[in-house]
């Protein structure tokens, strides 16, 4: 890192729209990257804002920091990622979207009826209580055993 292109961290809290706290906590983790001045002050070279700028995609794409971090690791050190890495992460994360996006729709395509049932049952509703696979054994505490389960009725 050339000391032409380091930006304080005051800096770079500012121009990526992240606290320097998150930049800190960034670091910690691997993401980034900077280095001391002699008074002891983070300094982070320019690339960094791409790193950022992709840290902040792939959150929005509904990412971890632990994937973010393990994707991020594929990525040569010392630059930011080009057109050739996104793409190819992208494509990765494309059956994730794809995911999301239809359970959205679902979300979107239940809610009227939802609306309009009323019902906004906890045992029933698949919008409430989506997945609930032990809504088949009926309603109460399906995991206790038998004998509590009737002395708690």
């Amino acid at each position: 890192m050339g000391s032409e292109a380091a930006l304080p961290i005051g800096v770079v809290s500012a121009r990526a729209g992240v606290a320097a706290s998150a930049l800190r906590f960034y670091e910690e983790r691997g993401l980034i990257a900077s280095v001391r001045s002699p008074g002891g002050r983070r300094a982070y070279d320019r690339s960094v804002l791409r790193r950022l700028a992709f840290i902040r995609a792939a959150q929005n794409v509904g990412l971890g920091l632990a994937e973010i971090g393990e994707a991020m690791a594929a990525l040569p050190d010392g630059r930011p990622p080009t057109p050739g890495d996104w793409s190819r992460l992208a494509r990765a994360w494309g059956p994730r979207l794809d995911a999301r996006i239809a359970a959205l729709q679902a979300l979107r395509d239940g809610l009227d009826g939802c609306i309009g049932c009323g019902c906004l049952s906890a045992e029933r509703c698949p919008l409430a209580n989506p997945g609930d696979r032990a809504a088949a054994r009926g309603p109460g505490a399906a995991y206790l055993p038998p004998l509590l389960r009737r002395a708690i009725r």
